[in-house]
């Protein structure tokens, strides 16, 4: 969650609680705005690579730690890889919510390319596919070839897609008719706005919630990516934003710091797990996407897939927030999982790779994102 969703004054004190869901340059310095990336795409780079990889550096992922990396060949042909230290083996052990990433980012790619007249060609895991945890062989190799074909009407809502972590308008219902509109992305898209339904899955996906922030080992991997102040979001704007005046203000006086953050007794804790429980409470539907098996290439589609369906949601004007707790392959979430696949009628070996609340609200700010030239991978 976002530092705006935190912040409460309570009585004569300032109360911070912090909740997040996101790692370090290889090595270049940062100097400028986090959300630079955002105004920057597709306007500086003088070779059709770039130009597409520069769109691409916006998708989601999760933890917001933007885990790749290219290696150009020409100006239109490249190699993407995962950077290994930014997975999240506490609540990504298999690498399968990173390979979504990866899939989102291949994506919003493709779309760029075909928009500045260019079709992307490409190959999945040209060295083999990777076995239970991602490594250093290829997740990609592209290639740009000229083409004629109309670019993909939702490349237009690229620079306005967000992740929206806030309550939703429950006086405003999702219809029928746009979530029709929404599955008509894929044929791997469900959704409902049935009330009985909805409230069954929030009840599984706030326990998948609960557990995750009260498990030690998965609670701390956000936590040591939270970024606490506008320095360190600069310095870091990858993990979890936490920026702004009042944080930075926090953070001088010790009142917003790591030890306060990691304490579950604390005021800082209970008022942020309160905060969310209401942003959850507030959803009047869900949205989700199944695949056929839960093979490597079934996730990045995935993640093509899901990318699809935030575009189709900011063109309809939705707010789409991803809550996927409950599909991490972690021992303490098993008993959930099974859950959350009984209650969508998902039976093995379809899997569910993305569950979202959707609904109604404003579009928040664009996360931070480091810079295209800091995941150019040197010659």
């Amino acid at each position: 969650m976002k530092r705006r969703q935190f912040i409460q004054l309570v009585g004569g004190g300032v109360v911070v609680a912090a909740t997040g869901v996101g790692c370090s340059s290889n090595g270049s310095s940062r100097k400028a705005s986090p959300d630079l990336p955002w105004h920057q795409a597709g306007s500086q780079y003088p070779d059709p690579a770039r130009r597409a990889l520069s769109y691409a550096v916006l998708a989601p992922n999760p933890h917001n730690r933007q885990p790749w990396l290219v290696r150009l060949e020409s100006d239109t042909q490249f190699t993407l890889f995962c950077q290994l230290d930014r997975r999240l083996p506490e609540t990504d052990p298999m690498d399968r919510q990173i390979l979504i990433g990866l899939g989102c980012f291949t994506e919003l790619m493709r779309q760029a390319a075909l928009a500045d007249g260019y079709q992307a060609d490409i190959r999945w895991f040209p060295k083999g596919e990777p076995g239970q945890r991602l490594d250093q062989k290829p997740i990609a190799k592209v290639q740009l070839t000229p083409t004629q074909a109309s670019k993909d009407p939702l490349f237009n809502q690229v620079l306005a897609r967000r992740s929206n972590k806030e309550p939703f308008d429950m006086k405003q219902p999702v219809s029928q008719t746009l979530l029709s509109q929404l599955q008509s992305v894929s044929t791997s898209v469900a959704t409902t706005n049935d009330v009985d339904w909805v409230n069954r899955i929030k009840a599984i996906t706030w326990r998948g919630h609960e557990i995750e922030m009260y498990t030690p080992h998965t609670y701390l991997e956000s936590v040591d990516l939270m970024r606490i102040g506008d320095k360190a979001v600069a310095e870091n704007p990858d993990g979890i934003d936490l920026g702004g005046p009042m944080m930075g203000l926090l953070k001088t006086f010790g009142m917003a710091s790591r030890e306060k953050l990691i304490d579950t007794q604390s005021t800082m804790f209970t008022q942020g797990m309160k905060i969310y429980e209401d942003i959850h409470h507030n959803t009047p539907a869900f949205v989700w996407i199944v695949s056929e098996d839960n093979s490597r290439l079934a996730q990045v589609q995935a993640g093509m897939d899901y990318i699809r369906l935030n575009l189709k949601a900011t063109e309809m004007g939705l707010a789409l927030h991803p809550v996927s707790q409950t599909l991490q392959e972690y021992p303490e979430m098993a008993e959930e999982y099974q859950h959350i696949h009984q209650e969508l009628l998902v039976q093995s070996p379809q899997r569910i790779q993305m569950l979202a609340r959707i609904g109604f609200n404003k579009a928040p700010k664009p996360s931070p994102r480091w810079p295209l030239e800091t995941r150019i991978l040197p010659n």
